[in-house]
């Protein structure tokens, strides 16, 4: 497992499996590469992946520092560099959508094709949770806002056949400041003027059954960057990538195909 130094000397753990054109899995907000444990041997008869974890989540530094998704895409730029990778696809789903928006935004020398799941623009149009969201994430009992969060992610008949452990419900092992570091990097993004000047292909999934974060993100992502394709799954929650993969992956690899074919 590389690490890779930025250049405010933080080490980033980073993770590269398969092999071919790479495609860069950026997970939801305070979580490592395990996120897409479930997934990423989906992409791996036509793609090499690259994970990584963010500053503050499984083998990477914990710096105490401000965090934000433009940091965390400096990160994949930096890791980027050091593996030798000069052009990447890029899927980022929750906060690691965030992160994509702002890597495409910012170095779209980098970016050959973009999708972006379960996630938001942010900012003042971004479409925030409901309060009884939030109210069922902020209870006292940590095993109760556990499984509001698990069935914000999962349906019922999923979480049924599946009991866990989930590896999309947060890296244990953070320190206290990097998950506030997180919760703040998600909450703070605002990549609304940015969009439209991204000009990677872009493809836009979401599960209509998504509160977490809300569906209507997707129609305003894809409207706002242009010539972006978008595609809801019915019935999906919040983690469609893992439930609904038999339907999602092939989703993503058709579209990256033809969008953007290996070089």
């Amino acid at each position: 497992m590389p690490l890779v130094t930025t250049s405010d000397g933080v080490r980033i753990a980073c993770q590269l499996r398969g092999a071919g054109p790479v495609l860069v899995l950026l997970a939801g907000q305070a979580n490592s590469h395990h996120w897409w444990d479930g997934v990423r041997e989906d992409f791996h008869a036509a793609r090499a992946t690259l994970t990584l974890d963010y500053r503050g989540t499984g083998d990477s530094d914990a710096p105490h520092v401000p965090y934000s998704t433009r940091q965390f895409a400096m990160d994949v730029v930096a890791a980027l560099d050091a593996l030798e990778i000069d052009r990447a696809d890029v899927y980022g789903t929750s906060m690691g959508g965030r992160v994509a928006q702002k890597l495409a935004a910012h170095h779209p020398r980098r970016v050959r094709s973009l999708v972006l799941g379960c996630t938001s623009p942010g900012g003042r149009f971004g479409v925030e949770r409901s309060d009884a969201v939030r109210r069922s994430l902020a209870v006292a009992d940590p095993a109760a806002a556990r499984r509001a969060l698990a069935e914000l992610m999962y349906t019922p008949a999923w979480l049924a056949a599946h009991p866990g452990p989930h590896q999309t419900m947060g890296d244990p092992a953070m320190p206290a400041h990097a998950r506030r570091g997180h919760l703040a990097a998600s909450r703070d993004h605002d990549a609304w003027e940015e969009l439209p000047g991204i000009r990677a292909r872009t493809l836009v999934l979401h599960g209509t059954e998504d509160l977490l974060n809300p569906t209507a993100n997707a129609s305003l992502l894809a409207d706002r960057i242009p010539d972006a394709r978008l595609h809801l799954l019915p019935g999906a929650r919040h983690a469609y990538f893992e439930e609904f993969r038999a339907t999602a992956s092939p989703l993503v690899l058709d579209f990256l195909e033809k969008a953007a074919p290996p070089e």
